[in-house]
């Protein structure tokens, strides 16, 4: 891929509508990215008109989720993009990469509203609160950092995934600082879930930075969080090829699904509450129960490692980005 650093040794819904298509059906399939740059991030507009999809080419596209035409192409970062986020309203766009930035702009006009420098290494996420006012964005640099979407103010950063024994970047304190993967605000926005190269997802306040729960059920490296709708569970993946549902309160384990053949990038919950959708570099996207861990489908149109999904608002669609360059824009289920 190109300008994105290589990381340190890092119940089935009945459908409402008959005249859709099966599952698995390929609507579109969008080519806007260079070749060889990798899709890395994919997010729907919240009202499923428009895909933004961002790259390892140092661009954020916006385009038509019918059609597959681009609407704008954002070309604000100087390095490989990681992460792109809308903002609640479908305004603005966060986005946020390998130049240490996150930038806030104009979803219509890609006018720059803001760009976010708290970061002092490269931006792996980056995640708007339900109400839109802050934003948490978290790199490599230890830290998951949560300001006022519209100043750029720190609020305050969470650093309390680091350890004293796994290899790291020293920090100024003599700790091991560790890279901070994926982050999501659960539904009420009351709290953020990160995980990490630590093996560990924590919960934490999201206004105090309280840690509240650390789940332990994994033994390897983070890459994904999802909560579901109602903000009880959540499903994170990783390195250890298994996605684990969990209770968010408590961090009690519901079960573990097991059927990726390798490193799992995604998960996403759908809408309803009632599915899940993973995806790795096994080349698969899979849609399976949220309650029994069932798999219902496994879409496998790409040709190369999944590395993000998105559903659309109304879940009958997915969204998958790929390191083969292209978005496929397919029917869920």
């Amino acid at each position: 891929m190109e300008n994105v650093p290589n990381k340190p040794v890092r119940k089935a819904m009945t459908n409402q509508h008959k005249d859709v298509s099966p599952p698995g059906t390929k609507l579109v399939t969008y080519h806007g990215h260079s070749k060889g740059s990798g899709v890395l991030a994919v997010a729907w507009s919240p009202d499923g008109k428009h895909i933004a999809s961002a790259g390892g080419d140092k661009t954020v596209q916006i385009w038509d989720a019918t059609r597959g035409e681009v609407i704008l192409t954002y070309r604000g970062h100087s390095y490989g993009v990681l992460a792109v986020a809308w903002s609640p309203d479908g305004k603005y766009i966060a986005s946020a990469g390998g130049d240490k930035t996150v930038q806030i702009w104009d979803a219509v006009t890609g006018e720059v509203i803001l760009t976010y420098r708290g970061h002092v290494s490269w931006v792996n996420a980056v995640a708007w609160s339900p109400d839109g006012l802050r934003i948490a964005s978290a790199g490599w640099d230890d830290s998951v950092r949560v300001w006022d979407a519209l100043t750029g103010n720190n609020s305050f950063a969470y650093h309390n995934h680091r350890i004293h024994l796994t290899p790291g970047w020293l920090d100024t304190r003599g700790d091991w600082a560790l890279s901070v993967n994926t982050i999501a605000w659960s539904p009420d926005g009351s709290r953020i879930a990160s995980g990490a190269d630590d093996e560990r997802v924590h919960i934490w306040n999201a206004s105090t930075g309280t840690t509240l729960v650390i789940f332990r059920g994994h033994v390897e490296e983070l890459n994904a969080i999802a909560w579901s709708p109602d903000g009880s569970r959540i499903a994170s993946g990783g390195a250890d090829e298994m996605i684990q549902i969990w209770d968010a309160a408590s961090g009690n384990t519901y079960f573990t699904y097991r059927g990726h053949a390798s490193n799992v990038k995604a998960v996403a919950w759908s809408p309803s509450g009632h599915h899940i959708a993973s995806a790795g570099n096994d080349k698969t996207v899979q849609v399976w129960d949220a309650s029994s861990g069932e798999t219902l489908f496994t879409y496998r149109g790409h040709t190369k490692g999944v590395e993000a999904i998105a559903w659309s608002p109304d879940g009958m669609r997915i969204a998958s980005g790929a390191d083969d360059d292209t978005v496929h824009v397919w029917q869920a289920i």
